[in-house]
This record gives structure tokens, C-alpha cells and sequence, in this order.
């Protein structure tokens, strides 16, 4: 057994895995996640819109390139939708900072970083592509490649032209507690 293709299993099988969960978090609410409704209501107010459409594609790009990643089939597609939904995702936290403790980009970032190093070097010997070896044609996987780029660049292009998060709506201010407002019924009259 190779070192590097133990290693790419290795790195494919966390990339993969933890995207193709954090997806169906975002689908269908599994794993703890809030489902389409609350996360395209989330993506409409960052300004990626139509909420529902842009989360739907994020969450099959996350499931569905995890899933090819942790495979290891038709590589690199599945690294690369990634790196498509990761840029988009790295963006939408830059007013954060860099650091997760901030809710900034450091999470997205590393999940780019590895999924373009997934990409480059390729699935690896113990992966479906390998034991199979089916390669995509050029041609298809530029196309791949080409889609998720445009596909990202679209929505980095939406994030850059809406307003922050906090200026674009502004937030309805918190029901007074009954200590603030007095009585339970102080607010009534």
C-alpha cells in the first residue's frame, strides 16, 4: 500500500464525508441541520437569490461532489463542485474575518484548499476510478470544470453586489421581556 494513496483515501473520505453530510443538512435537515426552507431563507437574505434555487444548488453540490469524493469516482468532479461551493461559502463570511471563532471564512477556506488539492492530484489507487480505471474524457471534464467556475463566479458576482447581511434588513427589535416591560400585561395598553 502507497503512502499517498492511502493518504488521498484518507483525505477524500473526510472532505467527502463531512460535505456530502453538511449537504443533506441543508436538503433535507438531517445531521442537525435546518432543511431547505430555513437555509434558502438564509441564502435569500445574504443576496444569493432566489434563495431556494442557489440552496438547493449549494446542498446537491455539497451532497453530490461529497459523495463523488469520498468514491473517488469521475474525478474531479466531485473536488470541484466543491471548490465551486466553497468559494462561494469562504465570500460569504469574509465581513466576519478570517477565523471560525468569529463566524469568518477559516473553515470554508480549508475545504477549498483541500478540495483543489483533491482535485489536482487526482482520487488516488483505492478509489472507484482507480479500481475501475475510468477516466472522464477532457473534453467533459472541462465542461465540468468550466460549469462550476461559472457557477461560483455567479454567485461570488450576487454576494458582492448585495449589502451585508445586517444592512440589508434591517433586524425587528426583541419582544420586551416582562421585567423590561413592567408587567406581563404593560405592553397591552
Amino acid at each position: 500500500m502507497g503512502m499517498r494513496d492511502i493518504t488521498l483515501l484518507a483525505s477524500r473520505a473526510v472532505l467527502g464525508g463531512y460535505l456530502a453530510a453538511h449537504g443533506a443538512q441543508k436538503l433535507f435537515g438531517t445531521f442537525g441541520g435546518h432543511g431547505i426552507g430555513p437555509t434558502a431563507a438564509a441564502f435569500h437574505r445574504l443576496g444569493l437569490r432566489p434563495g431556494r434555487v442557489t440552496a438547493t444548488a449549494a446542498g446537491l453540490s455539497e451532497l453530490g461532489g461529497g459523495l463523488l469524493t469520498v468514491a473517488g469516482l469521475a474525478s474531479p468532479v466531485g473536488p470541484v463542485a466543491i471548490a465551486g461551493t466553497m468559494a462561494v461559502a469562504s465570500a460569504t463570511h469574509r465581513a466576519n474575518g478570517p477565523f471560525a471563532a468569529d463566524r469568518g471564512y477559516e473553515l470554508p477556506a480549508t475545504n477549498l484548499a483541500a478540495a483543489l488539492a483533491l482535485a489536482a492530484a487526482g482520487p488516488g489507487r483505492y478509489s472507484l476510478d482507480g479500481l475501475t480505471g475510468l477516466r472522464l474524457h477532457r473534453v467533459l471534464t472541462g465542461i465540468v470544470v468550466a460549469g462550476a467556475v461559472a457557477g461560483a463566479a455567479a454567485n461570488l458576482a450576487m454576494l458582492l453586489r448585495a449589502a451585508p447581511p445586517e444592512e440589508s434588513a434591517p433586524a425587528a427589535p426583541a419582544a420586551p421581556t416582562p421585567a423590561e416591560a413592567g408587567t406581563e400585561g404593560a405592553d397591552a395598553r
